[in-house]
């Protein structure tokens, strides 16, 4: 038992991320072109045929841009809450009653021998949600788009084999930044997302003996650099007294118009 994963694209440019299982693949968001997915997608061996659902975590344009034409196009069954079918119903198109699949939050859904779990973040959206999966005795959790790690998702998420966490902006970036002081003040406020000392601080309570490596995700192109996530992350973990060699350090890249590679999710 097993899964494997690739983070297609991620940031505010748009989301997407395929996870398969032996018996099954599902693609969670898809926040680019459906043209622009089955590139990314083709970089990693896989086509739209291949997807059996789409699940989705919120209705913010960058995770849902290219869901209705995708969905259509492979036939594919979209699943989602009821508040979050309802925020972005009118930006999707005609869903076919078959397809649109209610899965409150919360609430687990099956696909071959993987399960999905959602469970509710706090985003400045109609009901936003992370999802776990597990196949057997693995689990890999995504979490991005939220303003804080409440006790309740650390409980979720925490002792994951492999995570992926938002790690959107450095403060002092985003503090001298062009945006207007509105938007700024949503992006840190509990409903925006998480900052790389928030992300440092999270996963210094995230991670366990289990947990073998953290995909740090959604940075803003704007007000972050991959280089600076991590090491800011990293400092926090070190000051926590969390060292690693550097062969087997923890933290990985996720891009904005590249996949990652493939990451095989098993226990040893």
């Amino acid at each position: 038992m097993g899964m494997r994963f690739t983070v297609l694209a991620s940031g505010s440019t748009g989301n997407a991320t395929v996870v398969q299982s032996d018996d099954a693949t599902v693609l969670v968001d898809a926040g680019l072109s459906g043209k622009k997915i089955e590139e990314l997608m083709r970089e990693r061996g896989i086509a739209g045929h291949h997807i059996d659902a789409i699940l989705v975590t919120h209705e913010h344009s960058d995770h849902i841009k290219g869901l209705g034409a995708f969905a259509r196009k492979y036939d594919l069954p979209i699943y989602a809450n009821e508040a979050t079918w309802g925020a972005m119903e009118r930006h999707v198109g005609t869903i076919a009653a078959e397809k649109r699949v209610v899965l409150e939050t919360g609430e687990t859904a099956a696909f071959g021998s993987m399960c999905s779990t959602s469970f509710a973040i706090s985003h400045d959206a109609a009901e936003p949600v992370g999802y776990i999966f597990e196949d057997g005795d693995v689990k890999l959790s995504l979490a991005t788009d939220l303003g804080y790690v409440s006790d309740k998702v650390r409980h979720v998420i925490e002792d994951s084999d492999v995570l992926v966490l938002e790690s959107n902006h450095d403060v002092g970036m985003l503090r001298m930044g062009r945006y207007p002081w509105n938007i700024k003040r949503r992006i840190l406020g509990d409903s925006g997302h998480l900052s790389n000392e928030a992300a440092g601080e999270a996963l210094c309570q995230l991670m366990t003996d289990r947990t073998k490596r953290v995909y740090l995700a959604h940075l803003s192109l704007d007000h972050n650099l991959m280089d600076l996530a991590k090491l800011t992350v990293n400092s926090i973990l070190e000051n926590y007294g969390m060292f690693f060699r550097k062969e087997e350090h923890p933290l990985r890249d996720t891009y904005h118009d590249r996949p990652t590679p493939w990451d095989e999710v098993r226990r040893k």
